[in-house]
């Protein structure tokens, strides 16, 4: 198997750490190499955050070079639109439709553009937009975006999804294990 790439983005406190961190986990209980890399920012204050899973043999590098993406994980869609240009001709883009107005939108120094679905479609050719939020909203906490996030890709991914469950289950806490599982579950239906 080659290098599977897969970049995860979104806003601090969506949960794209952790989202990575199952990924990463998955894929070394199925027996592959890993690298991981992360870019916190802004994170604790809702700026971007950017996260880089590469699974494979034999992995060198944690960075996902632009244009070598297999998957984008998008927990808002203005960070798919920010980072779309990390995918290869023909990768995927999965992002919540659900919308975050970064720090300057809300102190009224930008608009967020209304057309940002639009120009993700014109960017991306295979790129699908869930609700994210209520699907988690559904399985029982609204924090489990990431958890749908990381379902909706689950059959697109080198990794046994009965694996990803099994990581889910020992990283989620006690009472949150139901609802992570039915996250992922409900994201995995949404794909």
């Amino acid at each position: 198997m080659s290098v599977f790439n897969i970049v995860i983005a979104g806003v601090g406190g969506q949960g794209v750490l952790m989202a990575s961190k199952v990924l990463a986990e998955s894929a070394l209980a199925c027996g592959m190499d890993v690298k991981q890399n992360e870019v916190h920012g802004m994170a604790q204050r809702g700026g971007s955050v950017i996260s880089f899973v590469r699974i494979g043999e034999q992995v060198y590098s944690p960075v996902v070079m632009p244009g070598t993406a297999d998957i984008l994980i998008s927990f808002e869609p203005l960070e798919a639109l920010r980072y779309v240009h990390y995918l290869k001709p023909g990768g995927m883009l999965v992002y919540n439709k659900v919308t975050i107005n970064p720090s300057t939108v809300a102190s009224g120094l930008a608009t967020y553009p209304r057309d940002v679905e639009e120009q993700i479609t014109r960017a991306c050719s295979n790129a699908h937009g869930i609700e994210a939020l209520s699907i988690a909203q559904k399985a029982g906490n609204a924090k489990a975006v990431n958890m749908v996030m990381v379902g909706s890709v689950m059959k697109n991914l080198p990794i046994d999804s009965l694996v990803v469950e099994g990581v889910v289950k020992s990283l989620s806490k006690d009472k949150g294990v139901d609802v992570n599982l039915k996250a992922l579950s409900g994201g995995a239906a949404a794909a």
